[in-house]
C-alpha cells in the first residue's frame, strides 16, 4: 500500500511538472511571436504585412529548438554520439539560415514586382546576414541543449533521492526483521527462566507475551506510530519482565505523556534499551534497582532515561547476543539523523543511558 501511494505521488508530480513545462514553453513562444506587436506598439504603428514577414524567424527558432529538445540531445548527445550530434546541428543551422535568406530574397523580389519600395538597400554583404542568422540559431540551439541538460540533471537527482530513500527503507525493514526475533528470543529466555521456579507465573507471562507479539507483528509495519501506543507497549513489556523478578529488585517507572498527544515515534526504538536494563541490571543475590523515565516535552522532544544497577553477565549467559544496541544506533541514524542525542555512562556501579529525540521534523508517511 505504501509503495502504491508513493508511486501515485511520483506520477502526480511528473504530471504537474509536465503541465508546468508546457505552460512555460507556450508563454515563451508567445513572447517571441509577439515581439513585432510589442515594438509596433512602442512605435505607434502595427502592420500585418511586417508581422507575416517576421514569422519565418520565430518558426525557424522553433524548429531548431525542438529538433534539439526532443531528438538530437536525447538520441545523440546523451548517448555520447558527439560527432553526429555536432555535424547534424551544423547542417540544421546552416540549412535553416540559407532557407531564411532565400525567403527574404523572394520577399524582396515580390515587393519590387508589386512596385513596393524595398525597406532600404543593404550596404552590408549578404553573407553578413547569413552569419547573423546562423549566430541567432546557434544561440537558440545552445539554449535548447542547456534546458534539456538541466532537466536531465534534475531527473537524475530525483531518481538518486528515490534510490537513497528506497535503500533506507529496505535497511529499516531489515533492521525491523532483526528486532522481532531478537525481542522474541530475549522474552522467551525470560519466560523459560520464570518457568523454572514459578510455573503459574510463566503461564500468565505467555498470555502477556501474546499481547506484545500482536503489537510487534501488526503495528510494527509502520515507520512511525503514536507515542501513546509505544508507551502502552513498554508498560506491558515491563510488566511481563516484572513477573520473574524477586523482592530484592525495585523497578520505578515514570511516563509523562499527554492523553491528547499526537507525537509520532519509531516503533520499538526503546525496547532494546529496556531489555538491556533487565539483562544487566538484575541480580538474584544483591539489591537491584531499575528506573525508567519517559516524558514528552512541549518543544517536540522525547526524553528517555534508563538507569540501573550494573551486573555484567558472564560468558555462559545466553540471554542475548548483544545486537540490540547496534540496531538502535542504526535506526536512530536512519530515522533521526542529526535530531537525537544518546548518552551513556557508568558511575557508582550504576549504568545510565539518556536518549533525547526531536520529533518535530518527523514525516509520517504511514499515517
Amino acid at each position: 500500500m505504501n509503495s502504491f501511494t508513493a508511486t501515485m505521488k511520483r506520477q502526480n508530480t511528473i504530471s504537474t511538472e509536465r503541465k508546468d513545462n508546457v505552460f512555460v514553453h507556450i508563454l515563451g513562444w508567445c513572447f517571441v511571436f509577439g515581439l513585432p506587436a510589442y515594438f509596433a506598439h512602442r512605435g505607434g504603428f502595427f502592420n500585418w504585412q511586417d508581422f507575416f514577414s517576421f514569422l519565418p524567424i520565430p518558426i525557424s527558432f522553433m524548429i531548431t529548438f525542438y529538433a534539439n529538445y526532443f531528438y538530437l540531445t536525447e538520441q545523440l548527445l546523451f548517448k555520447r554520439k558527439i560527432t553526429e550530434f555536432i555535424l547534424i546541428n551544423i547542417g540544421l543551422i546552416i540549412g535553416i539560415a540559407l532557407m531564411l535568406h532565400l525567403w527574404h530574397e523572394m520577399e524582396q523580389s515580390l515587393m519590387i514586382t508589386k512596385k513596393f519600395p524595398p525597406p532600404g538597400e543593404n550596404k552590408l554583404p549578404k553573407i553578413a546576414f547569413i552569419i547573423r542568422d546562423i549566430s541567432s540559431l546557434t544561440i537558440v540551439a545552445i539554449l535548447s541543449i542547456a534546458i534539456k541538460i538541466t532537466l536531465r540533471l534534475s531527473q537524475m537527482q530525483t531518481k538518486q533521492k528515490e534510490m537513497e530513500k528506497a535503500m533506507t527503507e529496505a535497511e529499516l525493514k531489515n533492521l525491523k526483521n532483526q528486532i522481532n526475533p531478537h525481542f522474541l528470543l530475549n522474552t522467551l529466555n525470560n519466560i523459560y527462566a520464570l518457568s523454572q521456579f514459578d510455573p503459574p507465573k510463566s503461564s500468565s507471562a505467555i498470555l502477556e507475551l501474546s499481547e506484545l507479539l500482536r503489537y510487534v507483528l501488526y503495528d510494527n509495519d509502520k515507520t512511525y506510530v503514536p507515542l501513546r501506543e509505544e508507551v502502552d507497549f513498554i508498560r506491558n513489556y515491563i510488566g511481563l519482565m516484572h513477573l520473574r523478578l524477586t523482592d530484592n529488585v525495585k523497578v520505578y517507572t515514570t511516563f509523562d505523556i499527554s492523553e491528547k498527544s499526537n507525537t509520532m515515534v519509531a516503533p520499538l526504538i526503546y525496547i532494546s534499551l529496556i531489555e538491556n536494563a533487565f539483562k544487566h541490571g538484575v541480580s538474584n543475590d544483591e539489591p537491584s534497582i531499575i528506573e525508567f523515565n519517559l516524558s514528552e516535552k512541549e518543544n517536540g522532544e522525547i526524553y528517555f532515561l534508563c538507569r540501573n544497577t550494573c551486573f555484567p553477565k558472564t560468558n555462559s549467559d545466553k540471554s542475548g547476543s548483544g545486537i540490540g544496541l547496534q540496531q538502535v544506533k542504526k535506526r536512530l541514524d536512519l530515522l533521526y539523523h542529526g535530531r537525537y542525542l544518546w548518552h551513556t555512562e557508568i558511575e557508582d556501579n550504576f549504568y545510565t543511558t539518556i536518549l533525547i529525540i526531536n520529533t518535530l521534523n518527523t514525516e509520517n508517511d504511514d499515517a
